[in-house]
């Protein structure tokens, strides 16, 4: 049974003479002896990969960057508009879907659950340096032989310290410490993640309403051609050619909209379930249509390259840096002797009343120094292996700050292209259902043949459905932008867990 020092409540001289043999060992932490030998560790900064120089701005050229809308953003840009990027869309059902998930997810929640585990053992790290104090009573009948019955009554109190001469405690609770930061940047990490992936989830759920509605529409228009088509051929005025060939693009359009209908079905149970909420939950997102939300022109722009020093994943990479130099620091210790104190404190006797007695009282102290003369290089293959691992730690930041600049350039590239194929869609698109309206209304005069016509509506429907995929990609691409800059949180702003 073990027991913390402040629930010790001994009684008599005896238990004065225990209090001030535990209390001496407890007070030892707080002295001169609690401080390690070891030289002052790199401090957590000297461990820090933060070497890699950024560049001054991005490779998108001043000429190819958009026009900022002065009406929505400010020119310096607040923290909120990067760590809150969600809200820049302008979309009220987005920005509900994002906090309910941040709310409710469980991917969320088990990060959460990982910051508490690794809190917990930074706690057992630092539970070390203290002394362990330990109780214990006892009970003892026996005989020998032919002589009388004999009773012994024990009850006492143990004592046990390690000073950490050597540092290597206190390198193990920097390494816990480290760790315990990573799992909090890591949560929001989770965050971050998890409000892309549905703001990426409900872009794509309309632009397949979208779709669907241009579907539908096209698919009136050709109805209403293979009526007009139907007619001319009851007049003698068409083959029946035209009419096989009118009735077949009318399937076939009519036959898209089912795979858009389960799509759409599709990506609703997905939103869903990143809100925590079960599928059949997203009808109320199918019932109710909005367009595509677009992101306010320019702003990510505005966001230096040292923005990306705040990711979250690069926060963790980091912090897995300062762990892997207090493990080095922690090996490197064991290499060296220990010393440790030991002590207890009990009563002995052969009845429960001459326990406490003064003569009952039984004491020992134990200092103790043991050291490794040879273990065949085993403590200094492990200081070489936890050397390798913060090597290999310094590495993983530096890959993910690379691979942190290449999705921001990436996503640059991406928006460079889909505005550009917006504007040129736009245009396609405006003529198309010009022409398509023309070649309905020369058809029906008998102007032009019905291949003509079906030509257009044809170009007309790719050209629409086309349009809003690339406008939802356009918006998709902002997202990814978002993420790649970090957006989704703000250091100072973290929640305590």
């Amino acid at each position: 049974m073990t027991a913390s020092i402040r629930k010790i409540r001994p009684a008599g001289h005896a238990g004065r003479a225990l209090a001030g043999f535990v209390l001496a060992l407890a007070w030892a932490p707080g002295g001169a002896m609690a401080e390690p030998a070891l030289a002052a560790r790199g401090e957590a900064n000297a461990g820090a990969p933060s070497s890699l120089l950024l560049p001054a701005q991005w490779s998108l050229a001043p000429a190819e960057m958009p026009a900022v809308d002065a009406g929505r953003i400010s020119s310096e840009p607040a923290p909120t508009e990067l760590a809150l990027w969600w809200r820049g869309f302008g979309d009220r059902e987005l920005t509900a879907q994002v906090e309910q998930a941040l709310q409710a997810s469980t991917g969320v929640r088990s990060a959460l659950a990982a910051v508490e585990q690794a809190r917990a053992l930074r706690d057992v790290a630092q539970a070390g340096r203290w002394p362990e104090v330990g109780a214990s009573a006892s009970v003892q009948r026996s005989r020998s032989g032919d002589a009388a019955v004999g009773n012994s009554w024990r009850a006492g109190l143990d004592a046990a310290w390690d000073p950490d001469l050597a540092g290597r405690q206190r390198a193990g609770i920097h390494a816990g410490e480290a760790e315990w930061q990573a799992a909090r940047y890591g949560l929001e990490q989770a965050r971050v993640d998890l409000a892309s992936e549905v703001a990426l989830s409900y872009i794509e759920l309309r632009g397949l309403q979208a779709r669907l509605a241009i579907a539908r529409a096209n698919l009136a228009a050709q109805q209403d051609t293979l009526q007009i088509t139907d007619w001319r051929v009851q007049a003698g005025l068409a083959s029946s050619l035209d009419l096989e060939q009118a009735r077949a693009a009318t399937e076939q359009t009519r036959a898209q909209i089912p795979a858009l209908r389960t799509s759409l079905s599709k990506t609703a149970h997905a939103l869903a379930l990143l809100g925590g909420q079960a599928p059949a939950d997203a009808q109320a997102l199918l019932e109710t249509v909005r367009p595509v939300p677009l992101p306010p022109a320019g702003l990510v722009l505005l966001f230096p390259a040292e923005t990306l020093r705040q990711r979250a994943d690069l926060r963790v990479a980091e912090q897995r840096v300062l762990a892997a130099l207090a493990r080095v620091e922690q090996a490197d210790a064991a290499r060296w002797p220990s010393f440790q104190l030991a002590g207890s404190l009990g009563l002995a006797a052969t009845r429960p009343a001459d326990l406490f007695e003064l003569s009952s009282l039984t004491r020992t102290l134990l200092a103790g120094l043991s050291a490794s003369l040879f273990d065949g290089g085993a403590a200094r293959a492990q200081v070489r292996a936890q050397q390798a691992a913060l090597e290999q730690s310094r590495l993983g930041y530096e890959a993910a700050l690379l691979g942190a600049l290449q999705q921001v350039e990436d996503a640059l590239a991406a928006l460079a292209g889909d505005r550009e194929r917006l504007t040129r869609l736009q245009a396609a698109a405006g003529a198309a259902a010009n022409a398509e309206l023309l070649a309905r209304q020369r058809y029906a005069s008998g102007l032009i043949d019905f291949r003509t016509v079906l030509d257009t509506q044809r170009t007309l429907l790719s050209a629409q459905s086309e349009l809003e995929t690339t406008r939802a990609a356009f918006s998709a691409d902002h997202v990814r932008l978002y993420l790649a800059l970090g957006g989704g949180w703000t250091p100072d702003a973290a929640p305590q867990p």
